[in-house]
């Protein structure tokens, strides 16, 4: 198990030959160093995230000291109330009465109605790009545009929107594995200002309600559905990271394998009606979120193995991802793949409840620079971030003529 290395930069760059080497040694592994079982296979990550003897949380059901856990330091607690109070992080009732909610600005309805302004935007954001002959993917369209579709429909005034991106990337860097104190610090300044920021907001729609989503979720309180003032904070802040994290890095990830996979992306430019299969086989050959946990609230057994109760679950997406049971030739990118059942957008009742949206960001931005750079060419080799869990790059520095 020496290659599987989440601190080593070898292994960020390419973590897909050490997955096949954990495939090949077993079903379920632990792993010291972050005190984890680790497990590699399409079929037991697909299974786990629907089982319910695991769970994202154990507070429903324990303390920290009934499960053999520490609770978090102080300093944290900020951080943590946020994360808590959120439904990525809850479980049932809780769970289901937030999802509930929340469901109603994602309906396929609502969902289809915003592919107009998705489109819109992402081709006002190509056109700048061709302007300057170049520039950022990154910062030039992968990031304003989802950030901007989810600050829309929260109703986040466009004048407020610039810390958006640096607090959820100050909160996202607690999702790593062993976050370093500065990290945590960071994150607990950004879940500080974020909640700061959103009760001041929350208090003006109170008095003057939008056609948004933080007013939507005031009303519903107001009718009689139980959802505190920290878990409207907290679903606005997952809402807004979730949101646009992984469109950001599915974007950039995807056009990167794309100029090194060049056959790939000439067929593409002949045939624009590949791009609905191109958005999938780019979330699961690069895939934009490595490895989701959970918490083993039942003793549980895999493949002869008893993983006791207290123990963290590592379910390995990139690795189940290329999964050779399920995805033949699974290191080749291969834009015609039809049977692709991926699991970037997670499965079971934590399934990702903005992925039909997030189609729609990654289908519109690929298909304007497609047609409006159809010269899009690397002008440089990116530096790949230094994070395992969400898996991106520093930036994509492209020219368009």
């Amino acid at each position: 198990m020496a290659a599987f290395d989440p601190w080593d930069p070898a292994f960020l760059a390419d973590p897909y030959p050490a997955y096949a080497e954990l495939r090949a040694h077993g079903r379920v592994q632990y792993y010291e160093p972050t005190h984890q079982w680790l497990v590699p296979h399409h079929a037991d990550v697909s299974a786990l995230l629907r089982d319910r003897r695991l769970g994202r949380t154990y507070q429903h059901r324990f303390t920290h000291e009934d499960f053999g856990r520490t609770a978090p330091p102080a300093e944290h607690e900020p951080f943590h109330t946020l994360n808590d109070h959120g439904m990525l992080d809850l479980e049932p009732p809780d769970h289901t009465r937030i999802r509930r909610l929340v469901s109603k600005a994602f309906t396929p309805r609502t969902v289809e109605q915003l592919r107009p302004y998705v489109t819109e935007l992402a081709g006002e954001l190509v056109d700048r790009l061709v302007e300057r002959g170049g520039g950022d993917l990154l910062t030039d369209v992968a990031e304003p545009l989802p950030v901007a579709v989810i600050a829309e429909m929260l109703g986040i005034p466009e004048a407020d929107r610039a810390p958006l991106r640096p607090w959820s990337a100050d909160i996202c860097g607690m999702y790593e594995l062993n976050p370093p104190e500065d990290v945590a610090a960071r994150a607990v300044r950004a879940s500080v200002e974020f909640s700061d920021y959103l009760r001041d907001l929350i208090a003006e729609r109170r008095k003057e309600p939008g056609d948004d989503l933080i007013s939507g979720l005031i009303a519903a309180h107001d009718e009689g559905d139980r959802l505190t003032e920290q878990e409207m904070i907290s679903t606005c802040v997952l809402l807004l990271n979730a949101g646009h994290e992984a469109t950001v890095n599915a974007t950039v990830n995807g056009w990167y394998a794309l100029f090194r996979n060049p056959g790939q992306l000439a067929a593409l430019r002949a045939d624009h009606s590949l791009v609905p299969r191109a958005v999938e086989e780019l979330m699961r050959y690069d895939t934009p979120l490595q490895l989701f946990e959970r918490w083993v609230l039942d003793e549980i057994e895999i493949d002869g193995t008893t993983v006791p109760r207290g123990a963290e679950i590592a379910l390995l997406f990139g690795s189940a991802n290329h999964d050779p049971e399920v995805f033949p030739d699974p290191g080749r990118l291969d834009l015609t793949r039809t049977d692709n059942p991926h699991i970037s957008f997670s499965a079971g009742i934590h399934y990702c409840i903005g992925a039909p949206l997030a189609r729609i960001e990654l289908a519109a931005s690929m298909t304007a620079l497609l047609e409006k750079a159809p010269a899009l060419t690397l002008a440089a080799e990116p530096e790949r971030k230094p994070n395992f869990v969400i898996r991106g790059l520093e930036g994509l520095r492209v020219e368009t003529a």
